[in-house]
């Protein structure tokens, strides 16, 4: 991996609560904690990855002020608890960028634009995806190398999944077709026949994209982002943290071999 270029993963699913932006921000904080430089972009309007570490806009400027071309990024990007992790944040207003980006010519690029400009003071960025399909997650795919599924064990796990497949393979056949999904990350894991039937299903559809992590449903998880803090500094010893530590020990083992592909 080439350490002057930031290698840049959408987190996306179309489905909402399924622990998409937990997984995001952990998965962030164990990477920065491991002396790797990570920026996290929150493309959601909900702002739940800012709110999380704690981070209000600066002068009100957000992710959303950068898309529409009213300050540079390097106007939003903020320090987080966590050393080492950075965040572009978000706030409501973003909510309306999609009726913005519309009158823009290139719309799917704005985001790419942006982030080839700070590219190179990172190793990854992570872009937190709203739960929908619209102008958003479709900037995030073109600007990004790969895109992270976090699926919820569930009944109605695989719901959805095949627009948003559908729309990445647009992605990648209209603007860019680079884009790759990198892995799908099995969250809220229970207890029961229900999960194991659900993780086969995935790894039918999926193979070898599946991670072998599970993340478990866990208190401490759903507690820290209400500390304004990662699961490395709310509670490093509870289940859902050593989960998420063992995942970016997985997620770097797939980035030095897609390195040396």
């Amino acid at each position: 991996m080439d350490k002057r270029r930031a290698r840049i993963i959408a987190i996306s699913n179309w489905k909402g609560g399924v622990g998409k932006t937990t997984t995001c921000v952990n998965l962030s904080a164990y990477l920065a904690e491991a002396g790797y430089r990570v920026l996290i972009i929150d493309l959601d309007p909900q702002g739940n990855a800012s709110i999380g570490l704690n981070i209000e806009p600066l002068k009100h400027k957000t992710i959303y002020s950068v898309l529409c071309e009213e300050c540079d990024i390097s106007e939003v990007i903020q320090l987080t608890p966590a050393k080492g992790l950075e965040i572009a944040p978000a706030d409501i207003n973003l909510a309306g960028a999609e009726e913005e980006l519309l009158r823009i010519n290139g719309r799917e690029r704005m985001l790419k634009t942006v982030l080839d400009k700070v590219r190179g003071s990172y190793d990854f960025i992570f872009i937190d995806c709203p739960p929908s399909l619209g102008l958003l997650p479709i900037n995030a795919f073109t600007a990004a190398d790969a895109v992270i599924i976090p699926i919820q064990c569930e009944f109605y796990a695989l719901e959805g999944i095949a627009q948003l497949m559908h729309v990445i393979k647009l992605v990648k056949k209209k603007l860019n077709p680079d884009l790759a999904v990198d892995g799908v990350v099995l969250t809220m894991e229970g207890r029961g026949n229900l999960t194991e039937q659900v993780a086969a299903e995935l790894l039918k559809y999926f193979g070898k994209m599946v991670f072998k992590t599970r993340i478990p449903r866990n208190i401490r998880l759903a507690e820290a982002p209400s500390h304004g803090k990662p699961i490395t500094l709310y509670d490093r010893k509870c289940a859902g943290a050593l989960a998420y530590q063992s995942l970016s020990k997985e997620f770097l083992a797939r980035q030095s071999t897609l390195s040396n592909l």
